[in-house]
């Protein structure tokens, strides 16, 4: 995937496919390839994926907050010449997800939130003072996932160097920060627009009762879950998690 990123302007992006947009939005140190089975599958369903880069790392330390990059996601819209999008969000990007629908409901025609931050999360930057520790790291990726082989050396070694980069660390630090300062529990009851929430059932950073307070809070929400799965079901689980987000495309004429 990393060779077929496009650059045009300020954004490097995937694109594949034709049809309605889906936008999809990474993690705090989630790589566009976490999607790769996503993409696939729903560039050949009539579906026209696009992986934007966040500028997670790149911003100004003023703009590295969720509402800036909530901001980010809706001047690509536009830059794309998109009418309305169906965005889809893992972790920090279904935050942002979120709060882009709260910010700009006009561009919007549903939402899709696995293991997202927004009402609470237990992994956000909390626990990087052991930064040169290789292992303990190790041990922190590989708690994301229900299997922990689904943490490769390479996932790993990303993770162990972005927590040895000083800027990088402390603009994580602000990304957490943020997410705690955007909670969004009282926005939620107010945004009416179709929303699936996938969710792992054994998710140790935004645990299932999280998905169950999206699901209480969010009106217009379905709730399914993914059994012997962690905090990104699109990597662990992409054919039960490709599957239910199609049902519900289908349910919902998207």
């Amino acid at each position: 995937m990393k060779h077929d990123l496009r650059k045009e302007g300020k954004y490097t992006y995937f694109e594949a496919g034709e049809g309605t947009p889906i936008i999809i939005l990474h993690g705090l140190m989630g790589g566009l390839s976490n999607f790769e089975e996503v993409a696939d599958f729903f560039s050949e369903k009539g579906y026209k994926i696009v992986i934007p880069e966040l500028p997670i790392y790149t911003q100004n330390i003023l703009k590295t907050n969720v509402k800036a990059f909530a901001r980010y996601v809706k001047d690509f819209i536009t830059f794309k010449g998109f009418d309305r999008v169906i965005l889809l969000g893992n972790s920090l990007g279904g935050h942002i997800a979120l709060y882009h629908a709260k910010m700009y409901p006009e561009k919007m025609l549903g939402l899709v939130i696995t293991g997202s931050s927004g009402l609470y999360e237990s992994a956000m930057g909390d626990s990087y003072p052991r930064r040169g520790d290789y292992e303990y790291i190790r041990q922190k990726a590989e708690s994301v996932f229900y299997d922990p082989k689904v943490a490769t050396k390479e996932m790993v070694d990303e993770v162990f160097s972005m927590a040895n980069d000083r800027i990088k660390l402390i603009k994580t630090l602000t990304i957490a920060k943020s997410a705690i300062r955007h909670n969004m529990a009282k926005d939620l009851p107010k945004m009416h627009l179709p929303t699936c929430i996938i969710w792992g059932k054994n998710d140790s950073v935004t645990p299932p009762e999280v998905a169950e307070e999206f699901h209480r809070l969010l009106p217009n929400s379905s709730l399914n879950w993914i059994d012997k799965c962690g905090h990104a079901a699109m990597m662990e689980r992409p054919a039960e998690f490709n599957d239910l987000m199609l049902a519900w495309l289908k349910e919902n004429h998207l």
